[in-house]
This record gives structure tokens, C-alpha cells and sequence, in this order.
């Protein structure tokens, strides 16, 4: 499982195989069948560990939603971000292929990291008077908006220079997104107000 979990930040989910992950910890390339049928079967549990990890700490962040929705979705991006960033091995197996997430165990971990991410743009939602809006599709926007700024981040492509600060960046585009769920829900007397300069993830700190 480490030795899976080092090797994926190094080259990629897709990057290595069963039997490099074996030599890597000193054991046969016989060893690893006794434990996973095959190597789909190890990234699968190296998935679902990862989204179990991954889910916990966004939920930690998000703390039912206190003191406010608001306050609460900004931790919860920095959390998400923050991951991304401190596990990239377990983060390229949790997304470098939909395969992973063909056992029920590990679906059901990425079903709960979503679900929380739902439940939470839901609570922003209707703290602005937007209770029509469709939370599920603005969580998958902000997933994919959040899941974009955190490959080009571990990549390299951002941060390299003054001007592109990932965290900043996912701000304005998370804010974005949020303003125009809820004017298409009809509250955009309600919609918060610009951010000029923020501070964290998903907006300035509260």
C-alpha cells in the first residue's frame, strides 16, 4: 500500500507495476496476489483509503457548518486544496482512473466526499435565500473547478509565479460559480458581493 501510494505521486496512478511495487518494499512479485487479486485491485484500496482520508478531513473543516455555511465552505477549501497538496500520492489514485472506484467500498468513500461537499453548498445556498437552486450540480462544478486548480498546482503549472496562486485563483472561480447558482435561483439581491483580494481557497478568511 505505501509503496503504491509513493509510487503514484512519483510517476502517476498508471505509472508503475504491481511487481515494481513489490521490489520497492523488498518482497516477491508473487507476494502482493496473496493480499489483491491484481493491480486494479490495489490501486482500488489505495483509493478508497484515500477518499476515507480525504472525506474525514472535509468534513472536519465544513464542522456542521459553524459558526456560519459560509465561513465553513471557505475551510472546507482550504481542506480541500491542503490535501491535494500533502498527499499527492493518494490524490492521483483517487482520480487517475474511474476504475478505482469499481469495488463498493471505494465508491462509497468517493460518494461520501461528495456528499459532503453537497451538503455544504446546500447550507451556502440557502444561507442566501437560493433554496431552488440545484445543489448536486453546483457541487460537481466546484469539484471539478477545485480538482482543476489542484492538478495544475501539483503539476507545477501554478504557483511558479507571483500571479498565479492557486488558492486565490480557486476563489475567484469557486465564487463565481456560487454567485450565478444563485441568481439563476432567483435571490440575486441575496448573492454575495465581489471578492477583490481574497485571502483563502474558496474566499477570504472569516
Amino acid at each position: 500500500m505505501e509503496a503504491a501510494r509513493a509510487l503514484s505521486a512519483q510517476r502517476g496512478p498508471a505509472g508503475f507495476t504491481l511487481a515494481e511495487a513489490a521490489k520497492l518494499v523488498g518482497v516477491t512479485a508473487a507476494a502482493p496476489y496473496r493480499h489483491f487479486t491484481d493491480r486494479n485491485a490495489l490501486m482500488g484500496e489505495v483509493a478508497r483509503r484515500g477518499f476515507d482520508q480525504f472525506a474525514g478531513e472535509l468534513e472536519a473543516a465544513w464542522a456542521g457548518g459553524a459558526a456560519d455555511p459560509v465561513a465553513a465552505f471557505r475551510r472546507m477549501g482550504e481542506a480541500y486544496l491542503g490535501f491535494a497538496r500533502r498527499e499527492p500520492g493518494l490524490y492521483a489514485a483517487m482520480f487517475g482512473s474511474v476504475r478505482a472506484l469499481d469495488a463498493p467500498a471505494s465508491g462509497a468513500a468517493a460518494d461520501r466526499a461528495l456528499d459532503a461537499l453537497r451538503r455544504a453548498a446546500r447550507a451556502v445556498l440557502d444561507a442566501y435565500g437560493a433554496k431552488d437552486a440545484d445543489d448536486k450540480a453546483l457541487a460537481y462544478e466546484i469539484w471539478a473547478l477545485a480538482h482543476g486548480v489542484a492538478m495544475l498546482a501539483l503539476s507545477g503549472h501554478l504557483g511558479a509565479a507571483a500571479d498565479c496562486d492557486p488558492s486565490a485563483i480557486l476563489s475567484a472561480g469557486v465564487g463565481g460559480v456560487v454567485e450565478s447558482a444563485i441568481r439563476k435561483a432567483g435571490a440575486a439581491e441575496q448573492a454575495p458581493p465581489p471578492q477583490t483580494a481574497p485571502k483563502g481557497p474558496w474566499g477570504p478568511r472569516a
